[in-house]
């Protein structure tokens, strides 16, 4: 039987010295094996790695500044605020943003998508807010009731004074 070996595999990645006697590293790095630091041609193909942390070496990913922001619109009752966030920021990140905007503090809002309010902690991208989608923004009615009870009592507890 025999065996071949594979053109698109048949270079051997190795973490530290080969061990066989079939040439020298100086041969290897000019036919262009090995980690040549001179030769610029291999560096736009290299492959770079990542250690996950369950232990899986997997190559790295690409990173692209800019590319993950998406604009969303965010509406209340009475208007709309149009801005740019990132995809991977939560729900909680937003009312932040949002606070700034509308004045309610994150406490008291409370975001809708696709019908569902969502926390804090959930991700935009993972729900599935993309470019040019909808967040509903309702004031918590529980701060609601407190603020009209709030002012119902500030009335009653100012007592009448007859002269």
């Amino acid at each position: 039987m025999m065996k071949f070996k594979s053109k698109r595999f048949g270079i051997r990645f190795g973490f530290g010295k080969r061990t066989n006697n079939k040439g020298t590293q100086q041969d290897q790095q000019q036919k262009g094996f090995g980690n040549n630091s001179n030769n610029s041609s291999c560096c736009s193909n290299e492959i770079k790695w990542e250690l996950r942390p369950g232990g899986m070496l997997v190559q790295k990913r690409q990173e692209s500044i800019g590319d993950d922001l998406i604009s969303i619109r965010v509406s209340t009752f009475a208007n709309f605020h149009d801005l740019s966030i990132e995809a991977t920021s939560t729900f909680g990140e937003l009312k932040m943003v949002l606070s700034l905007l509308t004045g309610l503090e994150p406490k008291q809002q409370r975001l809708l998508f696709k019908g569902k309010e969502r926390e804090d902690d959930e991700y935009l991208h993972m729900v599935g807010v993309g470019e040019k989608d909808k967040v509903l923004l309702l004031e918590d009615p529980a701060f609601k009731e407190k603020k009209l009870l709030d002012l119902n009592n500030i009335s009653t507890s100012c007592p009448t004074i007859i002269v």
